[in-house]
């Protein structure tokens, strides 16, 4: 019996993907207008399974997108803002080449605009979700705020970057929600806990722009576009849940501190409002104001299934947030020129230190370098010349390290000229069988309480240096022995073999059997035997595990015979330098 014929390519994977160009065709765009359209919608191409099923046979390179995303892009209003902006353009060159200059002034101030409101709520459903996707939004608009007024984008883009980034700075000062710092090649790293999801970004050093060629700001203008309205929700939603007023006012008494005319001195009267938002030198303002009340302990009830033990180690946990938190409490610092004025500012105040600079070099400094009540100045040069007593003088990687180590580190290592000890990643969490520098288990002992002393660590290195000096002589000494031994039993052999050797029995030793040696052996057979058992896809998987594991191990070893080898190298020169100093 005849049924009807099944064509190819007409069922299955192939009908629910969607070449790039059928789909652009489908929703009567250009590239660039559908490439915008995707990134806003938040949809990206896919790669098939079976690349060639889907190509119907062909194995030409294409871009594919699923079908129900390009229906789902049809009923889309931006669709048809974009098509109302292309007529716009057409109708602005013709009025621009007939010098009809009325016209065009019409068509400016009738220039079709869209909003992205309702994408960003069709996007993320619940705040949370908005806060789990702030890492690239923030990193992004952290990036755009830092860029030259070129041609390369808009300045209104910028300037929206930067106040975006202002504010969420001052929300994450006022919350005291950072938590981890980490200066890399690429830039400052930041992680703040935001209503409890982490929330990491990257800053670029402020250092001048030299724009890359090889990079396409459309799209990333493009990115940048929806990035701002989703932080521009999140911002307002953020200083709701402080009862801080949005858009961020200084406080009252803060702005008195300030001097009035320090804006004049510095900026423009359109732009200090955001230049001494920007300095986070001061408090901002609330919706109502604080009422100070008595600190109440509320009662604590375990949560369903959690022991006493896990109820402690939660409340421990939570006495130690509090107190990193407070880490610069009560402490006033004073940044010279030289330093980052902006990123030290910001990790002090989240901290609750109070910081200031000299009033030339930024609008919102507090106090004078003058000020006696100043505790720690941060400096970055190798001496300085006039230095008060009473203040301690640090280079600026203490503030980060302090930070990250979660106490304030002991100031000796970071005086003025000293070389630094290396700037461990707060990121990197070791685990069983890796390798742990030699700083980082230091640092480990001062979180438990263990102060190591660093008076007997010099100590031990001096006697080292001494029984190193023993050695070497007590080694010649024996040297000379061993050979005389040598000569010795040479002459006793030759005189022995003259002799007849005498023939002797001895007793047998009774020998025990080792119990622990025979269960270790027992069980390796056991371990073979099991594997011998196994699957061929489970002894690959199992194979792989273990590969990776000893691979794991080899990489350790390697770190910890390199860090062996560069100790002694440093020891080999010290060595040499003190024997420079005797001579």
């Amino acid at each position: 019996m005849g049924g009807v014929e099944k064509k190819k390519y007409e069922r299955g994977a192939a009908t629910n993907y969607i070449t790039r160009n059928r789909a652009r065709k489908k929703l009567q765009l250009s590239l660039p207008d559908f490439r915008r359209l995707c990134i806003l919608k938040g949809i990206y191409p896919h790669e098939p399974k079976h690349k060639k099923k889907v190509n119907k046979g062909s194995t030409a390179p294409r871009t594919f997108y699923l079908l129900k995303d390009i229906k789902f892009l049809l009923h889309e209003p931006i669709v048809n803002k974009f098509r109302e902006y292309k007529v716009f353009v057409r109708k602005l060159r013709k009025a621009y080449g007939k010098s009809e200059w009325s016209t065009v002034d019409r068509l400016k101030d009738n220039k079709p605009t869209y909003k992205l409101d309702h994408i960003v709520k069709e996007r993320y459903p619940t705040f949370v979700d908005a806060l789990r996707d702030l890492d690239d939004a923030l990193s992004m608009c952290f990036l755009f705020s830092t860029f030259p007024r070129t041609g390369k984008c808009h300045v209104q883009t910028i300037q929206l970057c930067r106040r975006l980034a202002v504010e969420f700075l001052n929300y994450v000062i006022a919350s005291r929600s950072l938590r981890k710092v980490f200066l890399s090649i690429k830039g400052i790293y930041y992680q703040a806990e935001v209503l409890g999801q982490p929330v990491t970004w990257i800053t670029p050093y402020t250092f001048a722009h030299d724009h890359p060629t090889d990079v396409d700001y459309r799209v990333m203008a493009t990115f940048t576009e929806f990035y701002t309205t989703l932080l521009g929700f999140v911002n307002f939603r953020l200083y709701q849940s402080l009862n801080l007023l949005y858009p961020p006012k200084i406080d009252g008494q803060a702005d008195v501190e300030l001097k009035p005319a320090e804006g004049k001195e510095y900026a423009m009267d359109s732009e200090s409002y955001l230049e001494k938002l920007s300095a986070l030198s001061s408090s901002l303002a609330r919706v109502v104001a604080p009422t100070h009340e008595e600190e109440v302990e509320l009662d604590e009830f375990p949560v369903e299934g959690e022991t006493a033990e896990q109820m402690d180690a939660r409340k421990k946990e939570q006495e130690a947030l509090e107190k990193h938190k407070k880490l610069f409490e009560g402490l006033r610092f004073f940044l010279n020129r030289e330093v980052p004025r902006e990123p030290l500012a910001f990790v002090i105040r989240c901290f609750g230190g109070q910081v200031s600079w000299d009033k030339s070099l930024c609008i919102g400094a507090t106090y004078d370098v003058s000020d006696p009540s100043i505790t720690h100045q941060i400096v970055d040069r190798p001496q300085v010349q006039q230095q008060v007593v009473g203040r301690y003088y640090l280079q600026p990687q203490w503030v980060f390290d302090s930070v990250n180590a979660k106490l304030c580190l002991p100031v000796a290592d970071y005086f003025p000229g000293v070389l630094l000890p290396p700037h461990l990643s707060p990121f990197v969490t070791e685990q069983e069988g890796d390798y742990i520098p030699p700083e980082k288990l230091k640092l480990l002992a001062m979180q438990r309480g263990e102060e190591p002393d660093e008076e007997s660590e010099e100590e031990e290195e001096e006697e080292e240096e001494d029984n190193n000096d023993k050695e070497e002589e007590e080694e010649e000494d024996e040297s000379e022995k061993e050979e005389e031994m040598k000569l010795k039993k040479l002459e006793e052999q030759k005189t022995q073999s003259n002799k007849a050797l005498p023939v002797t029995v001895t007793a047998g030793k009774l020998r025990l059997e080792d119990k622990q040696r025979l269960e270790q052996e027992q069980q390796s057979e056991e371990k073979r035997l099991a594997i011998m058992m196994m699957k061929k896809r489970e002894k690959y998987l199992y194979k792989k595990i273990m590969f990776g594991k000893k691979r794991k191990v080899r990489e350790a070893n390697k770190l910890a015979a390199k860090r062996k080898a560069h100790d002694a190298a440093v020891k080999e020169e010290k060595k040499k330098s003190k024997k420079a100093r005797r001579a």
